[in-house]
């Protein structure tokens, strides 16, 4: 068995399908199904259930998939490594951002434009599980997220940059100012506001960073709505609808004048940044330059 037949066998596991796994690979059906079953007879397992048109994974299925993804990323980040021997700073760089980051991205990627212009960018957004999928199949090199990074795969030996740690702010409705000279506020004085949260069922650690800040200052915070979009809460703080409490980075992706940023003052307050990608795994040159911009 060869890498040409394992990506045949991942292209079938993807679809459950003959047809639409032809189809991917640019190439006839019948030549696929004898590629599957010289794969079956060379193993002397079966790795599809058949039921009707669809194919499922045997257990033995499942094991040469997981084996087989892993030997198909390796090979493929091989043949990288050696094309960017003499290749230079080129090529689609993809990375992951959570959406309270994305506006950490624009003035790194403009300084590493300027410098290597013959790099363009994918961009994913999600939440931790999402990117440390994206991660784990790697559709992207690298991610920037809030600490801790929150992903289904514990198990992953991730390296971590952190960055500078970025503050909390109270955001709140303009209209709701009877002081437009205010620039702070103490905690405390969101006890009696309502309150927007930034919460999924997956991810939790900023969402619990908050609620035990507000506990410290003697209140639990009348929630009246919990969302997993960074957007639709500032979009309902706009509205008048409440007031949540950010880190101060997620101001620059929302400069809307029916918001206002005050400062807390009675606590130093931080979310923690990182840039976060796989250890043992081979980055691009591009992905090891953009990281180095960081800290620059």
């Amino acid at each position: 068995m060869d890498i040409r037949q394992l990506k045949y066998f991942l292209a079938i596991a993807k679809e459950g399908q003959i047809t639409r796994a032809a189809k991917l690979l640019n190439m006839e059906q019948p030549p696929l199904s004898r590629q599957l079953k010289q794969m079956e007879q060379e193993l002397n397992v079966t790795l599809f259930d058949r039921n009707g048109k669809s194919l499922v994974l045997t257990h033995a299925g499942e094991l040469l998939r997981d084996k087989a993804e892993s030997l198909v990323n390796q090979f493929n980040e091989t043949m990288q490594e050696v094309r960017e021997l003499d290749a230079g700073i080129q090529g689609v760089l993809p990375i992951g951002s959570v959406v309270s980051c994305i506006s950490l991205l624009p003035p790194v990627i403009e300084r590493f434009r300027d410098k290597h212009p013959e790099v363009t960018f994918k961009i994913w957004e999600g939440d931790h599980y999402l990117l440390g999928s994206q991660l784990e199949k790697r559709s992207i090199e690298l991610v920037v997220a809030r600490l801790p990074f929150e992903s289904a795969s514990d198990s992953l030996p991730y390296s971590i940059l952190p960055l500078p740690s970025d503050p909390f702010v109270a955001v709140l409705p303009s209209k709701w100012s009877t002081d437009p000279q205010k620039h702070s506020m103490q905690m405390s004085e969101l006890k009696d506001l309502p309150f927007l949260a930034l919460k999924t069922e997956r991810t939790t650690a900023m969402h619990e960073k908050v609620m035990i800040e507000c506990r410290a200052h003697g209140f639990e915070p009348k929630i009246i709505c919990e969302c997993s979009s960074v957007a639709i809460i500032m979009a309902l703080v706009a509205a008048g609808i409440g007031v949540t409490v950010f880190p101060k980075s997620v101001m620059a992706s929302f400069p809307l004048p029916s918001i206002r940023m005050l400062a807390i003052t009675d606590t130093d307050f931080q979310s923690d940044v990182g840039i976060v990608w796989l250890r043992n795994r081979y980055l691009s040159n591009a992905a090891r330059h953009f990281i180095q911009m960081f800290q620059q």
